[in-house]
């Protein structure tokens, strides 16, 4: 990962191996949401997403001071979608956080409760990511962590030898492009009210 120049290749050479596994997952949700998928949220990020929060049946971009994507689930029911989280590009929500060679970008979803669903690396030019923040390991200490944890390398966030500054800086990314984000969705609910 860390040694590719393009990251489009790279994201293009990834997506065609999860598509056919995709395929099979979301042949009957994209039949029944359709009528409802917001034409903004580009077809990438519509399966990173679906792979992020798999229980969204669709998501819409919102292009606000944080550009992310709500996910909502459509009830059984027929209801109207439920909203059930959020998803966010690290470097929409925190542009000027930056690592040992550069920005890292990370996909980042979490529920309407605080707490983080899961999390993707999705480009770095680190040196050493592929030790780090490319490891499984790496996203798993993330799931389920609210946003009111620490969320700090060395005190529920696993330090890596000498590769200090890539783990540090891409959770720090999380963690404030996280709490950034729950903060508007709360003022924004209370201005509705």
């Amino acid at each position: 990962m860390a040694n590719s120049h393009d990251p489009m290749r790279r994201l293009a050479h990834r997506f065609r191996r999860v598509l056919p596994v995709l395929a099979l997952f979301l042949v009957p949700t994209v039949t029944v949401a359709q009528s409802r998928l917001d034409p903004r949220v580009p077809k990438a990020d519509e399966a990173a997403l679906r792979t992020l929060i798999p229980r969204a049946d669709h998501f819409e971009l919102v292009e606000t001071s944080t550009r992310h994507f709500r996910a909502y689930a459509q009830p059984a029911s027929g209801a109207d979608p439920i909203l059930i989280g959020f998803a966010f590009f690290t470097t929409d929500v925190t542009p000027r956080l930056y690592a040992y060679k550069g920005r890292i970008t990370i996909l980042v979803g979490m529920d309407t409760a605080g707490s983080l669903i899961d999390v993707r690396v999705v480009y770095h030019s680190e040196p050493f990511g592929y030790f780090s923040i490319d490891l499984p390991e790496f996203a798993a200490q993330f799931r389920n962590k609210s946003i009111l944890d620490p969320l700090e390398v060395g005190e529920d966030i696993d330090a890596v030898s000498r590769a200090t500054i890539t783990v540090t800086a891409a959770t720090r990314a999380i963690r404030q492009g996280a709490r950034l984000l729950a903060r508007e969705f709360l003022a924004e609910q209370a201005s509705d009210r």
